[in-house]
């Protein structure tokens, strides 16, 4: 399997994490109140769920490759679209008065299962984000190399984990996020648009010359 295939799973892994989200201001409360510990746990927990959505995912994209060009460039189409929406209601969001986070749970282990398992968005964003990052090497999702894209996305996971416990847990970090919480949503808007642009240009790109 190229190694950039895996890089780009470990990536997209890493950024499904790392976008700010409700688990990211759960996350981002209980460090604040409690400590880095209770924030670990939390993660551990809400890894469950990273694995489920990602699995779901991944087997869908394999799935979609599977059956041809065509419906793996469809799949891109639609996941372009989702994110750009998401990326557009992040840019456009406003300030509001209940922006505050104030979670301080007696078992963030089990508050971070079920923050992860029951996540509405967590398995169209998961797909989103893994085609954007691999619709330009549909040929090598196969079956076969399955196991290896799950490694590579659970690694991204366990990465990005770590680096938001590390610096969440700063002092400097809370207080910044209190105060420009507004300009990192739509920071993040940004991103997910750059994301949909890359999904919509692999896989208009498909489309058009399949019909050249």
């Amino acid at each position: 399997m190229d190694v950039m295939l895996l890089l780009a799973t470990f990536l997209a892994g890493a950024a499904y994490v790392l976008m700010p989200g409700p688990a990211f201001l759960a996350l981002l409360g209980i460090v604040a109140a409690q400590g880095r510990r209770p924030g670990l746990n939390f993660v551990t927990g809400h890894l469950a769920g990273d694995i489920v959505w990602a699995s779901l995912a991944l087997t869908a994209i394999v799935g979609s490759a599977s059956l041809g060009r065509l419906a793996f460039d469809l799949l891109g189409l639609v996941c372009g679209v989702y994110l750009f929406w998401l990326g557009w209601k992040a840019v456009r969001a406003k300030a509001s008065e209940s922006g505050e986070v104030d979670l301080k749970v007696g078992r963030p282990l089990l508050r971070g299962i079920a923050f992860g398992l029951t996540n509405p968005k967590g398995y169209p964003v998961s797909v989103a984000m893994f085609t954007a990052l691999l619709s330009g090497q549909a040929a090598q999702l196969t079956w076969s190399n399955l196991p290896l894209l799950l490694g590579a996305a659970f690694f991204g996971f366990i990465a990005a984990d770590l680096i938001l416990i590390a610096i969440i847990g700063l002092g400097p970090v809370r207080r910044l996020y209190a105060r420009h919480a507004l300009l990192i949503t739509r920071a993040t808007g940004v991103m997910f648009i750059g994301f949909s642009l890359q999904a919509l240009w692999q896989a208009g790109g498909g489309l058009l010359l399949r019909r050249a």
